[in-house]
C-alpha cells in the first residue's frame, strides 16, 4: 500500500468502515510509515478536539497543520510508498 491509499483511507479507518482487508493493509502499512502514523495521530487528535469542543474557532496550530496535510494531498506529496 502506498502513503497516498492509506492517507486516504484514514478516516474510514478510524471509524471502522474499512473491509477487514483494507484494515489489515492499512495496519501493514502503519507498522512501518512513521510519516502516515503521524497523520493517524493527527486524524485521532483533530476528531477529539472536534468531538469535544463547542468552539467555532480552530485553534491557529491545528489549523495551520491541516492546511499543510491538505495541501501536501493537493501538490502529490503522497505518491511515495
Amino acid at each position: 500500500m502506498r502513503c497516498s491509499e492509506a492517507v486516504r483511507q484514514l478516516w474510514d479507518y478510524l471509524d471502522h468502515a474499512v473491509s477487514p482487508e483494507d484494515h489489515e493493509r492499512v495496519e501493514q502499512h502503519l507498522s512501518f510509515c512513521r510519516r502516515c502514523c503521524g497523520e493517524l495521530e493527527f486524524a485521532k487528535e483533530l476528531r477529539g478536539f472536534l468531538a469535544s469542543s463547542g468552539a467555532e474557532e480552530i485553534p491557529p496550530d491545528v489549523r495551520a497543520r491541516l492546511e499543510r496535510f491538505a495541501a501536501d494531498l493537493q501538490g502529490g506529496r503522497w505518491r511515495r510508498t
